[in-house]
């Protein structure tokens, strides 16, 4: 998949959590929502860009959700290429 579709549906889920008041919640639950829906590939490709240039698309949201959140999303991933 590509990189820039992936940022963007990252950005997508991002928008719908940040909305809830708790943010602490809003954040495990949108790295939670790419831990459990994204195929392991598209989660390896995504984390991979994030300190590429492409990685700096992605909403300020998401970035921390995913830093925060960055051990449980690299779990059973497949080995870099």
């Amino acid at each position: 998949m590509h990189t820039q579709n992936l940022i963007q549906m990252a950005n997508r889920i991002g928008q719908f959590f940040e909305s809830m008041p708790d943010r602490a919640e809003a954040l495990a639950g949108a790295a939670e929502h790419i831990r459990k829906f994204w195929e392991p590939r598209m989660r390896a490709q995504f984390l991979q860009q994030l300190d590429a240039e492409a990685g700096q698309a992605l909403h300020p949201f998401m970035r921390e959700a995913v830093m925060a959140h960055h051990a449980r999303l690299s779990e059973a991933l497949p080995p870099a290429r």
